[in-house]
């Protein structure tokens, strides 16, 4: 038996979250002080720079750098297998730990030999309570209750309420039956007891598995809420995805078949499959309602609108094609709407200017079509004009409606300006604002407060008037330097003065970003200098719509095409890719430079922007192009490089 030479070992699995991974470790590090320990990352391949970034910033890692995604199970246990900790954490990249979380945590479990696992308090990006601190074991009938509904209406009934053991105090210690997966503090111990992660759990539903083995084994999980973590991605913001829902609940099937008998594994899998058609079913219907309830409206309400105007010309005994009834009319509006999305009506924050933009734009491409039409099916130029003053009096009437009416998303103010809290001393808190003012946000006033007692002159006051400092200055945001600012008093900090209408960033020392989370409905988001043009809610629409209709088009006339390149194969298979999603015409210049720079992740291109270079190996100048592609980017630099490059899609 290999003899223990560390009091803990903690693992953390990477998979593209290289800035939460960097924050994570900053704080992991800072925690360990004073602790025999080592870190283990290990990275499912990722592309992002994540292995460059822990080479540079954080040698002591012990980097597992896997050439494919293994899934989060093998890859702790590929990290376990290699530990020495007489204590095993298993921590998610995007995290945050107090100073001294594994202290205390060690400290517990030394007092408590019962304890197999333990599990500590978990707070959001937006300071708010995740109830996945605490959970208890699904059976059938407590699987029933949370998917039905009911242990939300009930959260704190010890019946209905056991999933997320809602009648379990959240600021005192309880055993409970299952662990969170973002934060499984483990006995050694207990696991050559009991064994690692179950393999056949691809994500999700593996640290059920272990915390009820970990039971079984004879020892108990606790719920430690003495010291506190961040954690961003909580459960809530993934209910929305189709593909969770699928993904968790087959794992509640693999569980049930595992650990329950026959007969009760039977009627889970059962109620599961219900779930699972269920919940996917009633994400897709209020995914569908929320992206085409107003588009649809907005249909009905023109093609009504354009029916009526029909009436003016009946006034004048001039008849309607019927042709032009049934088909153009409905047409005419389909092509506005269209070139209304296109244009960033759909988006929000509104802008009026788009309804203008779309509605002329579609109207152009009417008059275009029109114009080919044979003369026997023309009608009247007129009608589409004030069709088109039509449609655009009603955009704009219609969205001073919402905006009196429902506000929120359909305020026409636009980005508002925001106050800002500066947590920081003076160096850092001067950097920090420069970087904000590089941002896309809309900066009225940047408050700064002092991390401790020695409050400068300029400052607005000290950490310990923060909430003070919140409601006299109506402050939006806050964001905490690390450099100065100790995660305890961060997350204390978020965690008392939590509220819907504030948020939370921490910037970490020397780097270029400002990381948090702004709703439960984002993963995680981050202010970084203005280089994200290219991901843009626009412009990722436009640059997809050109990568389907350009390669459609290519297509379409590649029987006089395909002659001009030697690699047919490969060029039907690019244009077949592009159409699909899985490729764009342009992407970046691959090169070690280029991702350390971190740029908004887009599809792998067939060409990139160096292309037209003759230094093509030369990283540093595909670097600098790479940022200056997603700077500056719009449609026409991707139209521009396909022009210029279209003999080379064959690559």
């Amino acid at each position: 038996m290999q003899p223990t030479s560390k009091k803990i070992s903690i693992v953390i699995v990477n998979y593209n979250v290289a800035y939460f991974l960097e924050q994570c470790l900053n704080s992991v590090y800072r925690a360990l002080e004073g602790i025999d320990s080592e870190v283990f990352v290990v990275d499912n391949n990722s592309i992002d720079g994540s292995t460059d970034m822990i080479e540079d910033r954080f040698p002591s890692v012990n980097l597992i750098a896997n050439t494919s995604n293994v899934g989060f199970s093998k890859a702790n246990n590929q990290a376990m297998l290699r530990s020495t900790g007489e204590y095993i954490l298993l921590l998610n990249p995007d995290t945050v730990v107090e100073e001294d979380t594994f202290q205390q945590c060690i400290n517990f479990m030394d007092q408590h030999p019962d304890a197999g696992g333990l599990g500590v308090r978990m707070i959001d990006g937006k300071g708010n309570f995740l109830p996945e601190s605490k959970r208890g074991l699904p059976t059938p009938a407590v699987a029933f209750y949370k998917i039905f509904g009911l242990s939300k209406l009930f959260p704190k009934s010890r019946i209905f309420g056991k999933y997320h053991m809602g009648y379990l105090d959240e600021h005192e210690v309880n055993e409970i039956e299952i662990l969170s997966g973002a934060y499984m503090f483990m006995r050694k111990k207990a696991l050559k007891k009991v064994g690692l992660l179950d393999e056949a759990f691809f994500m999700y539903g593996e640290d059920i598995d272990l915390s009820y083995r970990i039971i079984e084994g004879g020892y108990k999980n606790y719920y430690f809420p003495k010291t506190q973590i961040i954690h961003y991605k909580g459960e809530s913001t993934k209910k929305s995805s189709i593909n969770y829902v699928f993904v968790f609940y087959r794992a509640m099937v693999i569980f049930a078949q595992k650990h329950f008998s026959q007969k009760k594994a039977r009627l889970f899998s059962f109620f599961i499959n219900m779930a699972i058609y269920f919940r996917a079913s009633l994400a897709l219907i209020a995914r569908l309602i929320k992206r085409l309830a107003l588009p649809v409206f907005d249909f009905a309400a023109m093609v009504t609108g354009l029916y009526f105007l029909t009436y003016f010309w009946k006034q004048e005994h001039i008849e309607f094609p019927q042709e032009v009834l049934w088909y153009a009319i409905p047409g005419y509006v389909l092509t506005w709407i269209l070139a209304t999305v296109f244009s960033g009506g759909y988006d929000y924050p509104i802008k009026l200017k788009s309804f203008v933009k779309g509605s002329i734009f579609g109207t152009a491409i009417i008059l275009i079509v029109y114009a080919l039409l044979p003369k026997t099916v023309q009608f009247s130029r007129l009608f589409i004009i004030l069709g088109m003053g039509g449609v655009l009096t009603y955009y704009l009437l219609s969205r001073l409606l919402l905006h009196l009416t429902l506000k929120q998303k359909f305020d026409l103010s636009g980005i508002k300006s925001r106050n800002f809290a500066i947590v920081g001393k003076q160096d850092e808190a001067k950097r920090v604002t420069q970087i904000l003012k590089n941002t896309p946000q809309r900066v009225n006033v940047i408050h700064q407060v002092a991390p401790d007692a020695n409050v400068p002159e300029s400052y607005s006051g000290s950490l310990n008037q923060l909430d003070q400092i919140v409601h006299i200055h109506a402050i939006d945001e806050i964001i905490f330097c690390a450099k100065n600012t100790t995660a305890e008093k961060i997350i204390h900090w978020m965690s008392r003065i939590a509220s819907d209408d504030l948020e939370f960033k921490i910037a970490q020392p020397e780097s270029m970003y400002l990381i948090g989370s702004n709703s439960v409905d984002n993963s995680g988001d981050l202010y970084l200098m203005e280089i994200d043009n290219i991901s843009t809610k626009p412009n990722k629409r436009n640059k997809r719509a050109f990568d389907f209709v350009g390669a459609l088009l290519l297509l379409l006339f590649s029987p006089f095409l395909i002659w001009t390149y030697s690699s047919k194969t490969t060029w039907y298979k690019n244009m077949w890719h592009v159409i699909i999603g899985r490729k764009s015409f342009v992407g970046y210049a691959a090169g070690i430079d280029a991702r350390n720079l971190r740029l908004p992740q887009i599809r792998e291109g067939i060409l990139t922007p160096t292309l037209h270079h003759s230094d093509r190996e030369d990283q540093s100048l595909n670097a600098k192009l790479n940022l200056i592609y997603a700077r500056d980017y719009s449609i026409l630099t991707d139209l521009q490089i396909l022009y210029s490059n279209w003999d080379k899609l064959d690559r």
